[in-house]
């Protein structure tokens, strides 16, 4: 069932992949191409003998009280590579063998950014531009990939970047325990070298991931290209790690490397944007950032998003009209449903629209954990002719006052407050762990 999770699973069995192996009647094991937490990743070639990769999911390995929500996870890698995007490595099949998934997606032969790091004939502001624009199509659909370094941007034949490992794309709801770089248990995914410093505080980090969240992640990548080491320092042990996440909260990187650096000085603006430990102040939006790769410039990035592919959809949880005003599940349990905002309206009779956990809400929104979801998480209001804003929280009739959330309301990167923030067409809002596309048509 092809991008989709099956309502009653059988029990994983194990299946130790050989070479020679037929997986699903058609994809051929022709080499391990690695392996992670959960899972193998082959070189497979299908019956016309075109070559792919192939994600092999353990699931007998793992704890049966995890398996349902990571199989969801997984379903979610393969629908984000079902992104209608140049830079983003493509999904093209997925399966289950023995009861455990896999995903079959594109090869890329050229290796990944590692080898270049710290080569000044590398041809950085193409990959700059490429990887920013598969941030972009990421982010506008309401995905943050959250674990972006070197080794997760491929290389195609023809010399394309490309981001790869969506597992954990925008998924903070899906904590599984996985080990630090020193092999310490934690439930912060991505590697510490990249992160920023919302992501790698427990109180900050675990409530709320925006697009900015990548864009630190995206300076640390290129910083690190240029100038052939991290920009807070080295990280070899523990004590490594507690003075470089101290340097990062503190924005103390390492100018003068990257100054000395063959062309470090046409990347300092652009870096030193993407750095700013703040979230609030950093660079706000990929096509920002496109504008001050070098040898690039403001011409070079889009003059809009490029139209998403849309998400897959379950026909008996939508009815969409031809004109109105909706949101859009993009990421949590309630994938792909849409709300008809005009409709709630016209049903309550009132211009506006109450959000959160609580079944007094105009729209109760449910996923996997609903510790970072207030009860009452957000207002939408209808204040003219197809013009809405958002505020954070919603009047509390016992309290008489209004009550802010917990974690926060966003639109993209910007943060709502209870006197309201405009909301357009694509806008995506976040509410805990919960991604929100707000549309017109």
């Amino acid at each position: 069932m092809t991008g989709s999770v099956p309502g009653n699973l059988p029990v994983p069995e194990r299946y130790d992949c050989k070479v020679g192996d037929l997986i699903g009647g058609r994809y051929r094991v022709e080499s391990i191409l690695g392996q992670g937490s959960f899972g193998y990743v082959y070189k497979v070639s299908d019956l016309s003998g075109q070559v792919w990769a192939l994600k092999l999911l353990r699931l007998w390995e793992v704890p049966s009280t995890i398996r349902q929500p990571l199989i969801e996870r997984f379903d979610m890698e393969y629908r984000t590579g079902r992104i209608s995007s140049r830079n983003l490595v493509h999904s093209a099949d997925s399966g289950f063998l023995k009861g455990n998934p896999f995903i079959v997606m594109e090869f890329c032969d050229g290796g990944d950014l590692t080898k270049y790091i710290g080569q000044p004939d590398a041809p950085l502001s193409r990959y700059a531009m490429e990887i920013l624009n598969g941030l972009n199509d990421l982010h506008i659909n309401g995905k943050v990939h959250r674990d972006l370094k070197p080794e997760n941007v491929l290389i195609k034949h023809d010399g394309t970047a490309v981001l790869t490992d969506f597992g954990i794309s925008g998924d903070r709801n899906k904590r599984m325990t996985e080990r630090n770089i020193f092999g310490k248990p934690y439930q912060i995914f991505g590697t510490y070298a990249y992160m920023p410093p919302e992501q790698v505080n427990r109180a900050r980090g675990n409530s709320t991931v925006l697009p900015t969240t990548d864009l630190f992640s995206f300076g640390v990548l290129i910083y690190q290209m240029v100038t052939g080491v991290l920009p807070f320092g080295p990280l070899e042990d523990e004590n490594d790690l507690v003075r470089y996440q101290r340097r990062g909260k503190a924005g103390e990187w390492d100018r003068s490397k990257l100054l000395s650096a063959p062309n470090g000085s046409k990347w300092e603006k652009l870096i030193s944007r993407c750095l700013v430990p703040d979230f609030k102040e950093r660079i706000q939006s990929a096509r920002e950032a496109m504008a001050l790769v070098p040898q690039y410039g403001p011409q070079h990035a889009p003059a809009q998003a490029p139209a998403p592919m849309p998400e897959p959809q379950r026909a008996s949880q939508l009815h969409v009209q031809p004109n109105g005003t909706y949101l859009r599940v993009m990421q949590g349990l309630e994938h792909g449903v849409i709300y008809d905002l005009d409709a709630l309206m016209e049903d309550s009779g009132r211009r506006l629209v109450t959000v959160g956990r609580d079944d007094t809400n105009m729209i109760q929104l449910r996923d996997y954990t609903e510790s970072y979801l207030s009860r009452r998480h957000f207002t939408l209001e209808c204040v003219g002719s197809g013009i809405w804003v958002i505020r954070d929280g919603q009047w509390n009739m016992e309290a008489m006052a209004w009550t802010p959330s917990t974690n926060g309301t966003y639109v993209n990167s910007s943060t709502a407050t209870q006197e309201g923030l405009p909301v357009r067409n694509g806008d995506i809002i976040t509410a805990g762990d919960i991604k929100l596309r707000f549309e017109t048509n």
